[in-house]
């Protein structure tokens, strides 16, 4: 059984944390290039002061940002943060998708939901990665490309097809069906939100990216994925919100958008949601239960 006791499970461990920090030097370049509709491919990666192409052995995900200082080597100009923090967090969040597969089904580290099939693990690596990549882009741009919201819709619809596992099936079209529900469902609740937000307020109540990245998150996880992640990321942003007044800092919270309280509600659902989406309803239905 492919468990903590199979000879090279420290070795996929640390393999799937360095992925994750090699994919989200790659989300890196998407970030700054997308918004900017630039090539992703070419050219090579390169210092954004003085455009000096940086050599493979400068070019290691977190460690060269840590040896330089966050500096450039050519010009010493200083280098975001950002881009050591996408690399950290992605390589968490891939090893995190790691630690869920267990074909023993048994408890996982962290309380995470364990998941028995393999081709899961590819999956939510590749939907973490657009939550992060929509996450970052809409912080610097406010915006969510496309190529994450519509092209999530796509790809979630199509991965449900070849990995029914991704919402609790065996069969091919009970997969897609409920793809097609999470995304319809998802699509159709916040643009209904949002309608209603500009009807009351006689203003845009929200973004379409958000409506399409709902749609994306609801191809990937269904209907009880979208549900969990407009109430949770209402949830976050209640909290964010409250922390910024407390904080004396209530300008910045205008300045934050709906994407990412979308994208983080998403990712805690794939993590720990269904054990607390149940929780949540065994908490409203003890008392109908109590009463009979």
């Amino acid at each position: 059984m492919f468990t903590e006791d199979f000879p090279w499970y420290p070795f996929f461990t640390f393999l799937s944390f360095a992925w994750g920090a090699a994919t989200g030097s790659f989300l890196n370049v998407c970030i700054y290039r997308i918004p900017r509709d630039e090539s992703v491919v070419k050219p090579r990666s390169h210092c954004p002061h003085c455009n000096t192409l940086i050599p493979w052995y400068l070019n290691i995900p977190i460690f060269t940002y840590i040896m330089l200082w966050g500096r450039c080597r050519f010009c010493k100009a200083r280098i975001t943060p950002r881009y050591v923090l996408v690399e950290l967090l992605v390589a968490f969040l891939f090893l995190l998708v790691w630690l869920k597969f267990d074909l023993t089904m048994g408890p996982r580290p962290l309380g995470l939901i364990p998941i028995i099939s393999a081709g899961l693990v590819p999956v939510l690596w590749l939907y973490v990665s657009g939550l992060v990549l929509a996450t970052f882009v809409d912080f610097e741009h406010m915006i969510i490309p496309d190529s994450v919201s519509i092209g999530g819709m796509i790809v979630g619809v199509i991965l449900s097809a070849v990995v029914p596992a991704m919402h609790g099936v065996e069969t091919l079209l009970e997969s897609v069906i409920q793809s097609g529900i999470g995304l319809a469902l998802g699509f159709g609740l916040l643009w209904s939100i949002g309608k209603l937000g500009s009807m009351i307020f006689r203003k845009p109540a929200m973004g379409f990216g958000d409506v399409k990245l709902i749609g994306a998150i609801g191809a990937f996880t269904g209907w009880q994925g979208v549900l969990f992640t407009v109430v949770g990321s209402s949830l976050v942003g209640s909290i964010v919100g409250i922390a910024l007044v407390v904080g004396r800092c209530k300008r910045l919270q205008s300045r934050i958008p709906y994407g990412p309280y979308l994208a983080m509600a998403a990712v805690l659902w794939i993590f720990w949601g269904q054990q607390w989406w149940q929780a949540y309803l065994n908490i409203l239905t003890r008392p109908l239960l109590q009463g009979g």
